[in-house]
């Protein structure tokens, strides 16, 4: 390392998992990547949970304020000792999530994000020291401007991030962005304007609260296929299955969907209804229907008929949520003209299983691409071009944020989009 060496931290702070990467200043390359269970998790998977339980009492508001510091301390030490380098060479850290994840990182007062208006009480960027959040180490950190009560950091950093050629403001047509978290951020870019939203997907997409479901972490089933009757199984990590994420739910439901083992409902068929082999993989768990994926002498791994349902409701909160974004900025959903998802699924998500489990419609399927670590990309960029958090700070003071909760718009789409298309 030589005295011109700069470094820096980029950070994703999710509400089920945090990305963290260390980046060269002078050539903006990624030279270490890792990340974590978001260590709040104790205090419940999605973000109501965690600020039910903020609001409950002081300490758990400082628990799981002191709980996300000593985490991304840890990932910070981490990241250098990786790279090999002293972490006295690190100048800065930018750290993007959502309002709540912020909030509780810094130990703010989440009655603001808790109850109605459901706005954070500041919006704007926040440049603070690290030593603040009782780090050993003390570098300057900027936390990403928050737009809306549900609309944060990771989505501002997500826009910015897929603005390749380095405008404020994409100008060539129409953008859908899906971000498809236990958050399921929103943004539809169209000429001048940006409109984001949250959908309440729950963590589903992540693999959270379902019977076998994990993180995208070393044997979690990522891919499901199928060949002559036959499941072909691919797992994070290639070693043996221990659960099932976010990529291999949606996936194995698309399959189960395709094979006539599933129907539109929702509803896992009982095995005489199925002509093929996959019958033999319906069992009863606990009295409720499964389709099992994957089971030793040791472990058990499957799609329940209650995990099933929580991927209606995360998908039909997030379609609801893409038609309440084209209804309020006048752009048909046939007129985008690119699709951009992110998330962390464990593989890359084929657009045609989006489309058959009815997230995507036939012609997203054309203009989509997927976009690994979308937030966290973006908060490299900011790190590494000049002027890259003013341009942070004036993308976020351009996003219109439209409310779901409550709306009618959102209930009657939300509804209509429940069953998976016939």
């Amino acid at each position: 390392m030589s005295s011109s060496d700069r470094y820096a931290i980029a950070v994703d702070l999710g509400t089920t998992t945090i990305a963290a990467s260390l980046v060269d200043l002078q050539g903006g390359v990624r030279l270490a990547v890792c990340g974590s269970l978001n260590p709040q998790r104790e205090f419940g998977a999605d973000v109501v949970s965690r600020l039910e339980a903020a609001l409950s009492s002081p300490k758990n508001l400082r628990r799981q304020s002191l709980l996300a510091s000593r985490e991304l301390e840890r990932l910070f030490y981490e990241l250098a000792g990786r790279a090999g380098i002293s972490v006295g060479a690190v100048e800065k850290i930018a750290i993007a999530g959502n309002p709540a994840m912020t909030h509780l990182l810094l130990g703010l007062d989440v009655r603001t994000l808790a109850f109605p208006p459901y706005r954070p009480p500041v919006t704007s960027g926040r440049t603070l020291r690290t030593g603040e959040l009782g780090w050993e180490t003390d570098v300057e950190a900027f936390l990403f401007p928050l737009p809306g009560g549900f609309v944060g950091g990771d989505t501002v950093a997500f826009l910015f991030g897929v603005d390749d050629a380095g405008r404020t403001l994409p100008k060539e047509g129409p953008r859908l962005l899906l971000d498809l978290g236990t958050n399921g951020e929103l943004a539809l870019a169209a000429g001048e304007a940006v409109y984001a939203t949250s959908a309440a997907a729950g963590p589903a997409f992540e693999g959270g609260n379902l019977a076998c479901g994990m993180a995208a972490l070393p044997g979690a089933i990522a891919g499901v296929k199928m060949t002559d009757d036959r499941l072909l199984l691919t797992t994070v990590g290639g070693g043996t299955p221990t659960g099932v994420c976010g990529s291999g739910v949606l996936e194995t439901v698309a399959l189960l969907l395709e094979a006539g083992v599933l129907d539109h409902t929702g509803r896992l068929r009982d095995p005489g209804e199925i002509p093929s082999n996959l019958a033999n993989r319906l069992q009863q768990v606990g009295g409720e229907a499964v389709f099992v994926l994957y089971h030793d002498a040791q472990r058990l791994v499957y799609l329940g008929q209650n995990d099933i349902r929580q991927v209606q409701l995360a998908k039909g909160a997030v379609r609801a949520g893409v038609e309440v974004l084209c209804q309020r900025s006048g752009v048909h959903l046939d007129a985008v003209r690119e699709v951009i998802l992110t998330g962390s699924f464990g593989a890359e998500l084929r657009a045609e299983t989006l489309k058959n489990v009815g997230i995507f419609t036939e012609k997203m399927v054309d203009i989509a691409r997927f976009v690994r670590d979308g937030a966290l990309a973006g908060v490299e960029k900011s790190l590494c071009v000049p002027g890259g958090f003013a341009a942070v700070e004036r993308l976020a003071g351009a996003m219109r944020v439209i409310p779901l909760s409550g709306t009618p718009a959102f209930e009657h789409h939300f509804l209509a989009q429940m069953n998976f298309p016939k």
